[in-house]
């Protein structure tokens, strides 16, 4: 028997990408869903900054610029706790969708990164 994995997705079901990349996860056999709308339940500073290590990336990488005033108020160049801080306070700062899996975790910009997790 497989071992089935587990995933979850930080989802704004407003963002087409977001939807998408949660298509293909629904469409993943042998997969365990945890959905995650975070404008609703925002993830902590704490979660944030574990989810982008773990992507490899930096809080300021992981920043939305569209539709936001991130870069009004400087967040692009704000040390990496200022940055996961306004996030958690503030989740439309948060570039989605984020997935994390046992495999691993990807911003999955465009929605087919999310293959290399799963």
């Amino acid at each position: 028997m497989e071992a089935i994995l587990k995933a979850t997705i930080w989802h704004n079901p407003a963002c087409g990408t977001s939807r998408k990349t949660l298509a293909i996860l629904q469409e993943t056999k042998g997969l365990e869903l945890t959905v995650v709308e975070y404008l609703v339940t925002p993830p902590s500073a704490e979660k944030l900054d574990q989810l982008y290590r773990d992507a490899g990336l930096t809080p300021q990488q992981g920043l939305r610029l569209r539709g936001t005033d991130a870069e009004e108020r400087g967040l692009p160049l704000a040390g990496s706790a200022a940055v996961l801080a306004a996030m958690a306070v503030e989740p439309k700062l948060i570039e989605r969708p984020l997935v994390e899996t046992d495999r691993g975790v990807r911003l999955c910009r465009p929605q087919e990164t999310v293959l290399e997790i799963l």
